[in-house]
């Protein structure tokens, strides 16, 4: 078992909730989804910031969606050790976008997207220091090797399509 750290917009990609993202690209999100639910272990902060921003962007009582059924498998394992790891983010400010676990480096310091600092921040503070699965969001190949020079991995769903996406963005 592998403890795996994820960013919303996995859970969004995999609910068709992406139009600049493939099918291919939603099936992914869908079956790796499946196999976190099948033998890998989220985690989450015990503030509950990630779990939050996963619920504002997906209900678990609407009708089943890859995506909500997976934050309901969540909810129902929260307390499951094999399923769920808790760890302690420390916000440093009032809006909880900084935080003290977060890797003290100017090339993330100045561009890093306050909303995503929460997942590097968990992962920083997990003892194993697990990937952050990422799946639609470009900017995360920017942060890539600042990331890894702290030790924190990426696991990108879908790399091919981010890289085309990132191309055009930046030129």
């Amino acid at each position: 078992m592998s403890a795996i750290v994820i960013d919303t917009n996995v859970l969004l990609i995999a609910d068709g909730q992406g139009g600049h993202m493939s099918d291919d690209c939603r099936l992914e999100c869908e079956a790796r989804l499946m196999a976190v639910q099948a033998g890998d272990q989220t985690v989450l902060d015990d503030s509950w910031l990630i779990l939050g921003e996963y619920q504002h962007k997906l209900d678990p009582n609407q009708s089943p969606t890859p995506g909500s059924a997976f934050i309901k498998w969540l909810l129902q394992r929260q307390g499951m050790a094999q399923h769920v790891s808790w760890v302690s983010i420390t916000s440093t400010n009032a809006d909880q976008t900084k935080f003290a676990e977060f890797p003290s480096d100017a090339g993330l310091e100045s561009a890093f997207d306050p909303a995503d600092r929460k997942f590097v921040a968990a992962s920083n503070a997990h003892v194993e220091k697990p990937p952050i699965l990422e799946s639609a969001d470009s900017k995360w190949l920017g942060w890539e090797a600042n990331l890894a020079a702290h030790g924190i991995r990426l696991e990108i769903l879908c790399r091919c399509e981010l890289e085309e996406i990132r191309k055009r963005k930046t030129g």
